[in-house]
């Protein structure tokens, strides 16, 4: 019998999660439009406390966090004149963190993000936000390109019920497992509690 292995296993690579004191964290678009918008995702509630808790971790530590804001068009999804648009209270960033503004899935396509990583000398990233199949996972694949290292947070991550193009749905909690599996052959390692990336 195989037993199933990712390609960071064959290749001996560690499956330890990156540590949230030595590492920047990244939490993409945890706005109120996945909370009480048009997108509402399961599981949103845990993730949010798991959020909050990455959140105090990091600012205990000391750490650089960048907080991810998806800017949709007047009218639409993350309409930026909307409460749709604000981060969610549990993900509230502070004075002194930064904030970029997004336009894509992808948090480093055309923004700042690189450059301000850049400027930190900074190569570890611990992910967290929404949607686990979306721009948590595009951002995760392209800081792989960058050569970042990047451990997500599994709990502190969800998504949504797709359509499975047969005329039936993909629940979001086998989307949100089968994106963490794809990732982690390659692009991250997975963590699969908060406290998993904290001393």
């Amino acid at each position: 019998m195989v037993i199933a292995k990712t390609l960071l296993q064959l290749a001996g690579a560690s499956q330890e999660p990156l540590k949230v004191s030595q590492s920047v964290l990244l939490l993409i678009d945890a706005q109120r439009e996945y909370l009480d918008g048009h997108l509402p995702l399961t599981g949103i509630g845990p993730a949010l406390e798991a959020c909050a808790a990455l959140l105090d971790a990091a600012r205990s530590a000391g750490s650089t966090i960048i907080h991810v804001q998806h800017k949709g068009r007047p009218g639409g999804l993350f309409d930026p004149e909307t409460t749709n648009y604000d981060l969610c209270d549990e993900a509230a960033a502070l004075k002194g963190e930064i904030r970029i503004t997004k336009g894509l899935p992808n948090a480093f396509a055309g923004t700042s993000l690189d450059a301000e990583l850049k400027k930190r000398e900074q190569k570890n990233l611990i992910i967290a936000g929404f949607m686990t199949h979306m721009c948590v996972s595009s951002t995760a694949r392209a800081a792989l390109d960058l050569g970042y290292s990047t451990t997500v947070v599994a709990p502190a991550c969800a998504t949504r019920d797709l359509p499975d193009g047969q005329g039936g749905v993909v629940a979001a909690e086998t989307l949100h497992q089968a994106e963490l599996a794809a990732l982690s052959d390659r692009f991250a390692i997975i963590a699969r509690s908060a406290t998993d990336v904290v001393d």
